[in-house]
């Protein structure tokens, strides 16, 4: 077998430019090449997200249909009792998930009776022998640490999009926030889940730039994802254009060439998206998709798990059904 190619954390906005300018096709073939000298490329590995805290959050983040300001249909709901959590987790593996991931719409998070009860969520799924990965907003080192104690295996917390765009974006805390919640996550050593959404309103260049954050961190996040934008009525990104699936390629395919070893997350947008235009998306490195038997993707449609099912089957792709060794 050919060797990997090369690990590397010093790239260059050049060299990443570069990549991400070649022909599609040429860029397409050379991400397939590479995702096949480090991973299955017949393997998906199916994740599901679950909100386990919905709406009410004070961040001004201009895509999400949960900040408490805009005046959207989503409907607030409380923190979800530990046990119906663990019920969607058992459900979630049945239908061929490895991974389980908790959202909390929060701003950060704080040493309270909420934070306890997501530690006996984490404890719990642990215990069914899945992947648990929470995103519950800013993290201290302090925090992270109980989190690793109680079995947690990764935490989600997406750069959005470039330093220079996210201002643009986010209001309520900086870019450097988000850094300093990724090192504290890294500290604790639990693994770094960490990618971005295009369609913001972005750049070419501000989309090479975030991917140059990521993969020029000391450890490359073991998990990226790549979002289409969901545009969610009543937030003032409701009416940018839907993301051309082709930029979605593009994006998938330079991330998987810069960082080989991550697991590259086709995550939202999918419901846009035909199997032809996910299967580029697979070809193009993508080994993870987020299903879900409430065919959401937190608040916004997804398609749902036997939909998924079929689509692997079409593609001649088969769920991962390695737990706890890859993020």
């Amino acid at each position: 077998m050919k060797d990997k190619t090369a690990l590397r954390n010093d790239w260059t906005k050049e060299e990443i430019e570069k990549i991400y300018n070649l022909p599609l096709l040429e860029l397409i073939y050379q991400a397939a090449t590479t995702h096949r000298e480090w991973h299955n490329p017949e393997e998906i590995q199916m994740s599901t997200l679950l909100s386990i805290k919905t709406g009410g959050c004070p961040e001004d983040c201009s895509y999400c249909g949960q900040a408490a300001r805009y005046h959207t249909d989503i409907k607030v709901q409380a923190l979800l009792p530990t046990e119906k959590v663990i019920e969607h987790a058992k459900k979630a593996k049945e239908g061929g998930s490895s991974r389980f991931c908790m959202a909390a719409a929060w701003r950060e998070v704080r040493n309270n009776r909420d934070f306890d009860r997501v530690i006996d969520m984490v404890k719990g799924v642990n215990e069914l022998g899945m992947e648990v990965c929470c995103t519950l907003g800013m993290l201290t080192e302090e925090q992270a640490v109980r989190l690793q104690e109680a079995g947690l295996y990764a935490y989600n917390h997406n750069l959005d999009t470039s330093e220079q765009y996210y201002e643009e974006i986010i209001s309520t805390r900086t870019f450097d926030h988000r850094i300093n919640t990724i090192n504290n996550v890294r500290k604790a050593g639990i693994t770094v889940c960490s990618g971005g959404i295009i369609g913001l309103g972005e750049t070419h260049g501000d989309r090479i730039s975030m991917l140059l954050t990521l993969a020029t961190m000391p450890t490359h996040p073991e998990s990226v994802p790549i979002n289409a934008l969901a545009r969610v009525k009543g937030t003032p990104l409701e009416n940018k254009q839907k993301t051309d699936t082709w930029e979605m390629v593009r994006m998938i395919a330079t991330a998987r060439i810069i960082m080989p070893s991550s697991m590259i997350r086709l995550s939202a947008g999918r419901i846009e998206m035909s199997e032809f235009e996910q299967g580029w998306c697979f070809m193009a490195g993508a080994n993870s998709i987020f299903t879900g038997e409430r065919e959401t993707l937190l608040v916004t449609p997804n398609p749902g798990v036997s939909e998924d099912i079929e689509m692997l089957k079409t593609l001649g792709l088969k769920p991962m059904v390695k737990e706890k060794t890859m993020c």
